[in-house]
């Protein structure tokens, strides 16, 4: 329906100059920006936006036809509104979106039109739509690994994605932004990946904090800050410029000399742009949003359909802007220079719960275990003060206090009756393993619980098979080449352990006198799954996805995070990753074969462990709601080469 025309004229005359106040806040911001949801439906479900199963729309009717998305759209382009953006769900799957983008790009005034896109439909609805007048580009993508993509987004369609970008240059648009949403533990270690796909392409990689919504489940403790990308990034390519930006811009820009695109990054966590906010938001169903934190809303769509005039409708909107809040919908209320405190403080906070879980569990003794663990060490050493930390951390941090007080052997007699704790000089260490195991009596006395024996099983040294942790050569160690057609021989037992010093205390093995060398290193894992889960797997229909595309990404990840799972391992740059799992019907098992590779100091035989072990443990996550009757088993090194202990093969 159109709008009635009377008196039209002279109202806009009166409040357009120089910048409509209705669209103007309390605080003097101007907003010139309009993004309108063309629907709620869209074809990918991204694991930080959507559940699996999807959400529930709103019934059609209920939705914006075209017609009232041009009305509202030529209201606030007579106000002043000089951009819109289309977006969704995916705004490329409405039937009608070339003709919507056709009428909007006929509003005078209108100077930007523009699409937020994932990028499936685009190469093929691209032409038409820049024919119709869109002038600008935004297309997500998180990945750039196709294994990865189809976990992230729970469907295929990477290569589509891909050409869709490719289409966008060839067709003129400069730059074509790409958006990703950067997640500690699933991509950001691809940062420098994005950074060099800019090189010959004009892109404007555009790096965006990942957002904690209540609905998708995930924490602070995903997001990776604006300052750790841009220091990351300048490792590689310290000759980084900073370039200038609008006042009113979401982007903080640079570019890297020399190569056609440029990169950003959207700060809107670890520095906000409230400040400047110049954006408004209609949802597809016709609610006005001033923030896209906030949950208010206004209904533009019920008051349209009511017969509002447009003198109505302006008034509505101007009283919905000056209710708009100083910074994230009034969420956020920690001042500017407190928030990096309360950052470390939630940081420090979860490593002393985890250094707690240590230091109580660990088979080793106190001051092996705090030894042995950098995170409890960092937690206990740096501590903010008081000051920095305030009054409402306190209850967490005065941990320190206690946990530093049961060590020693105040611990030993307060943690342990009968005898001490596990063997804490190195002559006890050797002689507990040479007596092929031991019993601790362990009770704790300040709680009620009975007293409890831990047996631990400790192979004799003469049945010792290769330790996969130690990275250090062991006199007398002998390993069999490969092809000498006979079993390997089993190193003798180091004269000491290599991981702890003189006193029992765990130590990280000093690498710095070792040449380098190239070092490969395969271990395997066995999932037997039972018949039902093995059938569900092999036919891909289990509910949480393809098991074994996923994972294969666990166990990928898992290796390149094996320094911080496993506190004495060295931090080392891996060339190659490589993770297979084959499904086995006689045993209705899942075999996975994992290898890494490296140039380096130090071998790679705890990376290879470790990914076989994430992508079983992530085999078994995932079909436990079918079946608990699954074991994992044979976890091992299968081979390596390298390093001067030389080469190992498990025949």
């Amino acid at each position: 329906q159109e709008l009635p025309s009377s008196g039209k004229g002279h109202f806009f005359l009166k409040h357009a100059a120089p910048f409509s106040a209705f669209l103007t806040d309390s605080f003097g911001r101007q907003h010139n920006y309009l993004r309108i949801s063309l629907t709620e439906k869209c074809n990918l479900r991204c694991q930080y936006c959507m559940p699996e199963e999807g959400v529930q729309l709103t019934p059609k009717s209920e939705l914006l036809t075209a017609q009232e998305i041009i009305t509202l759209a030529k209201l606030f382009v007579k106000e002043g509104v000089e951009k819109i953006r289309l977006t969704g769900g995916e705004p490329l799957i409405r039937p009608d979106v070339v003709d919507i983008v056709g009428q909007l790009n006929k509003l005078e005034g209108l100077k930007t039109l523009a699409v937020t896109t994932n990028g499936i439909n685009l190469a093929r609805l691209l032409p038409r739509l820049k024919e119709a007048g869109l002038n600008a580009v935004n297309i997500s993508l998180d990945t750039l690994v196709p294994a990865k993509f189809e976990f992230i987004v729970r469907r295929k369609g990477f290569h589509k994605v891909m050409e869709g970008i490719h289409k966008a240059t060839e067709l003129g648009f400069h730059p074509v932004k790409v958006n990703c949403v950067v997640m500690r533990g699933f991509n950001e270690d691809e940062l420098l990946d994005f950074v060099d796909f800019t090189k010959d392409l004009p892109l404007d990689v555009r790096f965006i904090e990942y957002m904690p919504f209540d609905g998708n489940k995930w924490n602070f403790k995903k997001m990776v800050s604006y300052k750790e990308m841009l220091d990351t990034i300048k490792q590689r390519w310290p000759e980084l410029e900073k370039l200038p930006c609008e006042a009113s811009s979401t982007a903080k820009s640079y570019k890297v000399p020399h190569f056609q695109g440029q990169i950003s990054f959207i700060t809107s966590m670890s520095e906000h742009f409230c400040g400047s906010c110049n954006r408004l938001r209609i949802t597809a169903d016709g609610n006005l949003k001033v923030c896209l934190f906030g949950n208010s809303e206004v209904s533009l769509r019920d008051h349209l359909r009511s017969g509002a005039t447009e003198e109505d409708l302006v008034q509505i909107i101007g009283a919905a802007v000056g209710r708009k809040k100083k910074q994230h919908a009034g969420m956020f209320v920690v001042p500017e220079k407190e928030r990096h405190r309360v950052f470390i403080c939630y940081r420090l906070t979860f490593q002393l719960i985890r250094c707690v879980i240590i230091f109580f569990f660990s088979p080793l003794s106190p001051e092996a275990t705090l030894m042995s663990s950098p995170q409890c060490q960092d937690a206990l050493q740096n501590l903010p003060s008081s000051k920095q930390r305030g009054h409402t951390f306190n209850h967490w941090l005065n941990l320190k206090a206690p946990l530093s007080k049961l060590t020693g052997k105040d611990f030993k007699k307060k943690k342990l009756t009968g005898q001490a704790t596990l063997p804490v000089s190195h002559l006890e260490l050797q002689r507990h393993v040479m007596t092929g195991g031991s019993s601790v009596s362990q009770k704790d006395l300040s709680s009620g619980f009975d007293t409890k024996c831990l047996k631990m099983e400790t192979p004799p040294v003469d049945r010792v098979s290769v330790d996969s942790h130690s990275k250090e050569t062991s006199p007398g160690s002998e390993f069999c080449s490969s092809d000498s057609g006979s079993c390997p021989k089993v190193p003798r037992a180091s004269a000491s352990l290599t991981h702890t010093d003189e006193e029992g205390r765990a130590t990280m093995v000093d690498v710095g006198g070792k040449p380098d060398s190239r070092r490969t290193a395969v271990a395997g894992a066995v999932v037997l799954l039972g018949e039902k889960a093995f059938g569900m797997v092999r036919q891909n229909q289990v509910k949480k996805g393809d098991v074994l595309a996923v994972a294969q990404i666990a166990g990928i990840q898992g290796a390149k995070l094996t320094s911080q799972l496993i506190p004495l391992c060295h931090n080392i740059p891996l060339h190659h990753v490589e993770v297979s799992l084959r499904l086995d019907e006689a045993r209705h098992a899942v075999e996975i074969r994992s290898s890494c590779q490296t140039s380096g100091r130090t071998g790679v035989e705890m990376e290879a462990l470790t990914a076989a072990s994430l992508a079983a443990l992530t085999v078994y996550d995932m079909c436990k709601a079918v079946t608990h009757d699954i074991v994992i088993e044979e976890v091992k090194l299968l081979s390596k080469t390298g390093g001067q202990r030389g080469d190992f093969l498990r025949v």
